[in-house]
């Protein structure tokens, strides 16, 4: 079930309308079991795994809190969520990649090992719901949080169906109490939420899914030019972009109609000046959280330079394995990891002081560093690392152009010409609604262009986001 869907349409109706008549336990019911309906119109079976997760983490977090000043007992605890919420997630996620990759690697030296792989059907949002349970735990452990005392509560916390198979990665103490206490929903959250929704199913609809049909035609074909390889790179920055920030933005709009606010996910991650600020902007329940329970955890910036500088790298090492079991993931991760570091080090030793944030220099430095994303995202939608290399080839030796150049050209001017200009209006205003806020003439411009497009353009297909299969 996906949002861009009739089903979701029909489910969502029934549950909003039931969920205005209800009183503030009855919702939390309603949201507990309405998310669980919702994920288990996936695969039922793995039902079981959502319960698992929120079972242990609720106890954990109740045995820690009584614990007091019992260290031995507080780690215990913590341990015990940690290692079986990773457990979970290496069990179906990793298991056949690592399995697979120490046989190779027996190989190498000479020895020849029998390797049994499983049939594991992997879990929509699996890495999700694991970093958010973990989070909760890990917030009570550092006492930064209180234990939730009602389980009705922790597990709608948990199951929240709006962000739960791909995100916001929620903090408990953002969404938790926001579960606990009696919602009101405001015409301004009405409003501001019917432009979430109606921005990110445009994302989604209308520029992800059209040029998904252009990225997987040059990835899928077995010898594009380099003109068009160079053009599918570009146009899968688009539609990964627009793909998973209007998921986020779906979630968000159809929150703040339930009087929940969720996090800001993505801020324009395009018009970054370097790796830290897109990082600022991308993702950002996923760069935050591996900031506050990885890199922080590691050590930080406290060690040294040197030591800093490993455990950037390590931390976005991690973050690339945490979208897939694939060396692409992990290359990505290293790439991203090695900007940082690089940024790092030549901010600290040689940035010049006073550099202007404004005017010609200000774009040169945004569009320089959308090369270096682009360079990641061509690692992030290989099938394998002999693609990356195939496609490098043929954009530095066989950029011919012909007819499919030209039409992936155009593609990418009619889907992201819009995108472009509504961000734009975004970064200059300092206001992601901004496009609401505008005036009668120019608000009803911008609404009916894009009515048009969707309606002209869109897919109404129902096709599944990519972070799902995170």
């Amino acid at each position: 079930m996906v949002f861009n869907s009739l089903v979701f349409l029909v489910f969502f109706a029934v549950v909003y309308g039931l969920y205005r008549v209800l009183p503030h336990r009855g919702q939390n019911v309603l949201i507990l079991v309405s998310s669980y309906f919702f994920y288990g119109w996936w695969d039922w079976r793995f039902l079981s795994l959502i319960f698992i997760s929120t079972l242990i983490d609720y106890v954990v977090g109740q045995v820690i809190e009584n614990a007091g000043d019992d260290r031995r007992r507080r780690k215990l605890a913590v341990g015990i969520s940690v290692a079986a919420n990773l457990g979970i997630l290496g069990f179906f996620k990793y298991f056949n990649f690592f399995a697979e990759n120490l046989a190779a690697l027996a190989q190498v030296f000479g020895v020849e090992v029998s390797v049994r792989t499983l049939d594991i059907v992997l879990p929509v949002g699996i890495s999700f719901y694991t970093f958010q349970t973990m989070s909760y735990t890990l917030d009570v452990y550092r006492g930064q949080l209180k234990a939730a005392r009602s389980f009705l509560d922790f597990a709608a916390f948990v199951a929240f169906f709006p962000q739960l198979v791909a995100g916001p990665i929620e903090r408990a103490a953002r969404l938790l109490p926001q579960i606990q206490q009696p919602r009101t929903i405001t015409r301004a959250g009405w409003e501001s939420g019917a432009w979430l929704v109606g921005w990110g199913l445009f994302k989604k609809c209308v520029v992800a899914d059209n040029l998904a049909v252009l990225v997987d035609g040059a990835f899928g074909a077995a010898a594009p030019t380099g003109a068009v390889a160079l053009l599918a790179v570009y146009a899968f920055a688009f539609q990964i972009y627009c793909d998973f920030s209007g998921y986020s933005d779906i979630a968000r709009g159809i929150s703040r109609w339930m009087g929940i606010d969720l996090m800001l996910n993505f801020n324009n991650p395009y018009f970054a000046v370097n790796p830290k600020d897109f990082w600022a902007r991308w993702h950002v329940s996923l760069s935050s959280w591996l900031r506050d329970y990885l890199y922080i955890s590691l050590g930080g910036n406290r060690r040294g330079r040197g030591r800093t500088y490993v455990h950037l790298a390590l931390t976005m090492l991690l973050g690339g394995l945490w979208h897939g079991a694939a060396w692409t993931f992990i290359a990505w991760g290293a790439f991203h990891g090695a900007l940082l570091v690089v940024y790092h080090a030549w901010a600290e030793t040689f940035a010049p002081k006073g550099t202007p944030d404004s005017g010609r220099w200000l774009w040169a430095r945004r569009i320089f560093f959308f090369q270096l994303t682009c360079m990641g995202w061509l690692l992030f939608r290989a099938e394998s690392l002999g693609q990356v290399g195939e496609m490098l080839v043929r954009i530095f030796t066989d950029f011919a152009w012909n007819a499919q150049a030209t039409d992936a050209l155009a593609a990418l001017v009619l889907f992201c010409l819009p995108l472009w200009l509504v961000q734009l209006l975004q970064t200059k205003t300092g206001d992601l609604l901004a496009p609401m806020r505008l005036s009668a003439v120019p608000r009803a411009a911008l609404y009916a262009t894009l009515i048009l497009m969707a309606l002209a353009l869109g897919n109404t297909g129902g096709g599944a986001f990519i972070y799902f299969q995170f």
